[in-house]
């Protein structure tokens, strides 16, 4: 089972080489994680990334976009006679090449655990646009297929990742999540959005493995919490508050065995001004703001380590920052 103070990372790094990329993860982080590399392509941005093989896609790599564009070809008849519950559809190197080359680099090596991840099937649907610019969120059946299509995802990355570790956690990225509500969103039902994000994670742990939910703002935690997700993961940097204010949910969520993924170091332009000190000092303020409702112990015996975002915007200098200061705090801690 996961234990206290664990670091891993999210998504994101700013490498154009794909082994520098890996290496320095391998050589840092208790928890592994294979990462994106939007430097080297937009396909590994976070909706191409996962977009191969819908019905209907179209990219445009002069202007690094993908969207849908429904027509009269027989692509959807052909994608619903190849699918059932077990279906496996592979990211390709061209889409993922931190998660081939990480592959590769692991050789005979194992671990007690390797995290990968998956664009949540609410800001896949909410961020891919038909020629109109429609999400097609709001296309029933082609929400439906953009589930069915991630959930395929999680199984064939489940299965590349489990030779290598003992146990695999799959975050569930959804950055949305903190936009839900507002006037661009109105017509998101949030009924249909705890749907999308339990069947993702029931996926996950059909498998044996562990789920985990990313969101680096100031989410809807009740309804990431009734997901059912095993860890949750916010960016306590800047959003400890907003962890405050649904306490019940959270003492709850821990007191089943779920854990709490502290984004503590900022992956944002605050990064330049942080030292371990002030980081230790940011840490601390949060705990006992928590702590004011949460008993400590149970604060502290339900955490991971994490920064609070990717690093795909940040320099290179800056990302070994991110990276260095999260161990240092973690030294401090244990």
């Amino acid at each position: 089972m996961l234990r206290p103070f664990l670091t891993t990372g999210i998504g994101s790094l700013p490498y154009y080489d794909a082994e520098d990329a890996c290496r320095l993860i391998l050589d840092t982080f208790d928890i592994p994680f294979w990462p994106q590399l939007p430097k080297i392509s937009f396909r590994e941005f976070m909706v191409p990334q996962y977009a191969e093989g819908l019905p209907f896609l179209r990219v445009d790599p002069q202007k690094d976009t993908v969207w849908i564009e429904r027509n009269s070809s027989d692509e959807l008849e052909r994608f619903y006679e190849s699918w059932t519950e077990e279906s496996r559809i592979a990211i390709s190197e061209d889409h993922a090449k931190g998660l081939h080359t990480f592959v590769k680099l692991l050789g005979n090596r194992s671990f007690e655990y390797i995290k990968g991840h998956v664009t949540g099937p609410l800001t896949f649907t909410l961020g891919l646009k038909d020629r109109d610019g429609r999400p097609v969120y709001f296309d029933e059946e082609l929400r439906e297929i953009s589930l069915m299509l991630l959930k395929s995802k999680i199984r064939w990355q489940y299965d590349i990742l489990k030779p290598f570790a003992e146990n695999v956690i799959i975050f569930i990225d959804e950055p949305i999540l903190s936009a839900l509500g507002s006037s661009s969103y109105l017509g998101v039902n949030s009924e249909e959005a705890l749907r999308l994000m339990v069947e993702a994670v029931e996926t996950i742990r059909s498998l044996g493995a562990i789920s985990g939910i990313h969101c680096c703002g100031n989410a809807d935690w009740p309804l990431a919490v009734r997901s059912g997700a095993d860890i949750i993961n916010f960016d306590a940097y800047d959003y400890i508050d907003t962890i405050a204010i649904y306490h019940e949910e959270f003492r709850g969520f821990m007191e089943k065995g779920g854990f709490l993924a502290w984004g503590i170091v900022p992956t944002s332009e605050a990064i330049k001004t942080e030292n371990p000190e002030s980081i230790k000092g940011r840490f601390d303020t949060g705990v006992e703001k928590l702590s004011r409702k949460i008993p400590e112990q149970l604060i502290l015996s339900r955490m991971l380590l994490t920064p609070s975002c990717g690093t795909g915007s940040r320099t290179v200098e800056e990302t070994i920052k991110v990276f260095q200061l999260l161990i240092r705090l973690k030294e401090t801690l244990v």
